[in-house]
């Protein structure tokens, strides 16, 4: 009877991982989809084009945290301390309540975009971008919509809907943003030669991938409303057996929520605000320097080749992280601060367990993964990848620990932190552009910087308030170790298979495949992870029998 109990806790215990796991699967499927729909959207819209279609998207992204971006954090905590106490109307409450406050916000910064697409367009110094940022305003109302009702289901434990119509989100995407790139180019090129311009084609090919960006948020909206719906039979029942004496009130609630928003919105904001900062910077250096025309192509390969690279391992820091908040909302209003600890040590553990390896395959890999992806000389990217490898590892440790730091209620430190780090980050930044004249390169570092100096700002902070000892062989030595043997054996294998074959992706596909098998297995071997923690696992029962049968364990 005591061990099924000890089952039964672990399994508990661990469901927050297999929850975010479930979330990180969609995140890598959404990236890789990303990634793949880009390849041609970039080879139909150019470097040029890409450079305005991912400074458009900057923007978007910071009037999207301001607006909506918090939504499903905060509404995830309130959901989640209130079922916690069995208060399913209140919860129900916190719902309404989040869609009125959406709907203010989203009108607000749909029409903020629209109306100054072409002052944003002008201060990043490329004027052409205001066709994309206008053609994404309303997409930010139809977000906040669809941030308030994922977030009520993270809020239940469940990331099943948000990844489900994240990947529904991202595949229409990918088909409109196409479709519709490859029409309004040809557009573009007619108003070229009648206007004798030509940037037109770039401007208008952007705005259509921009286009599907609304078209697939608009189809997740659908497929979440739908579920909603089908759970209204659910949150009934639930209410007539809801014994809460007293109900908040809808103002209580939304003030509630302003103070959980708040700090989230400040702290992302700063902590993503970094892109349009660096865009700014980086834009007017070039200019200053007399390489305007240069700026679009340069700033289309950092954002639309390189952060799509390096943003898939960090995709999984995103997931566990918003999967670790409502988990650990729970632990601390049960005030169990052993469970609380336990929590922050497992995610902080598999996130290094992925990312580690992830820094080093982009390393030891990066000419044939970025020459397989995209077409026409890579030099410069290639170059980029593997001097901003090292991004994932401190992008991915940062983004938990603020999701750690959210969870036990201390919003304002992300935001302290984020603001110091930001702080340095463009003083480095400009004196790298203006004084060494580094180029893009000086944004690739400095964001290293920044995401290294939040995550030891991070990390003081998390001790101080949890009394918190980080572990530090298992986390990150045994990671580092395998890693690294793993990269040899990849790099090998890539060199043995092309040399043999002469083909890229033959030589790619069979160095993923050693790195994945030599990587764990000596996380088991030398005792990174051990039987109970495979177990907690996302399919732990099957790693464990293979890791038997193989003799591993």
């Amino acid at each position: 009877m005591e061990k099924n109990n000890q089952k039964r806790t672990r399994k508990k215990g661990t469901n927050f991982v297999v929850q975010g796991a479930i979330l990180a699967a969609a995140g890598i499927i959404v990236r890789l989809i990303g990634m793949f729909y880009r390849i041609p959207l970039t080879n139909i819209i150019g470097d040029k084009g890409n450079g305005y279609y991912t400074s458009a998207y900057s923007i978007y992204s910071i009037m999207l945290i301001v607006s909506s971006y918090s939504l499903p954090v905060a509404v995830s905590k309130m959901v989640a301390a209130r079922l916690e106490m069995k208060q399913y109307k209140n919860s129900i409450r916190i719902l309404k309540a989040s869609l009125f406050y959406a709907t203010v916000v989203g009108s607000l910064a749909a029409a903020a975009l629209w109306f100054g697409a072409d002052f944003f367009a002008n201060a990043i110094k490329m004027p052409f971008s205001s066709y994309a940022i206008r053609t994404l305003a309303p997409t930010i109302w139809i977000m906040a919509y669809l941030g308030v009702l994922r977030g009520y289901f993270q809020g239940h434990g469940t990331m099943v809907p948000t990844a489900i119509s994240q990947i529904f989100e991202q595949i229409v995407n990918a088909v409109v943003s196409i479709m519709a790139a490859s029409y309004l180019f040809a557009q573009g090129l007619k108003s070229n030669a009648v206007f004798d311009e030509t940037q037109f084609s770039y401007a208008f090919g952007a705005a259509g991938g921009t286009i599907g960006t609304g078209a697939g948020a608009f189809i997740a909206l659908l497929f979440i409303l739908f579920l909603i719906f089908t759970y209204r039979p659910v949150m009934r029942r639930q209410a007539r057996k809801d014994k809460t004496t007293r109900l908040e009130t809808y103002g209580e609630i939304s003030y509630v929520l302003g103070l959980t928003v708040l700090p989230i919105v400040i702290s992302s904001a700063i902590y993503n605000v970094g892109a349009v900062v660096d865009n700014y910077i980086f834009g007017n250096a070039m200019s200053f320097m007399g390489k305007g025309d240069e700026i679009a192509t340069a700033w289309g390969v950092y954002m639309g080749k390189y952060h799509l690279l390096f943003n898939i391992p960090v995709a999984i820091a995103n997931s566990l992280s918003s999967s670790l908040i409502p988990s650990l909302s729970r632990a601390y209003a049960a005030k169990d601060r052993a469970l609380i600890k336990d929590r922050v040590a497992i995610v902080i553990r598999f996130s290094m367990i992925v990312a580690i390896p992830s820094t080093v395959g982009l390393t030891i890999l990066a000419a044939p993964i970025c020459n397989l992806l995209f077409r026409g000389n890579n030099a410069e990217l290639i170059k980029m990848t593997m001097t901003g490898s090292l991004a994932v590892v401190f992008f991915s440790l940062s983004t938990v620990s603020n999701g750690v730091l959210q969870g036990i209620n201390r919003m304002n430190v992300p935001i302290r932190n984020a603001l110091i780090s930001l702080i340095v980050h463009v003083i480095m930044l400009s004196g790298m552009m203006y004084g060494f004249k580094m180029g893009i390169y000086s944004v690739v570092i400095t964001n290293i910087v920044f995401a290294f100096l939040m995550c030891m700002l991070n990390a003081r902070s998390i001790r101080r308030y949890l009394r918190y000892r980080q572990e530090i062989r298992k986390t990150f030595v045994l990671p580092t170790i395998s890693a690294a043997l793993m990269g040899a054996a990849a790099y090998g294998t890539y060199r043995l298979v092309y040399r043999l074959c002469s083909n890229n992706l033959t030589g790619l596909m069979a160095a993923i495949m050693i790195a994945v098998i030599v990587y764990g297995v000596l996380l088991i071997k030398i005792g990174c992870v051990d039987e109970v923690e495979l177990y907690g696992m996302p399919g732990g029962r099957k790693l464990v029998r293979v890791a038997h049968k193989l003799h591993l364990l």
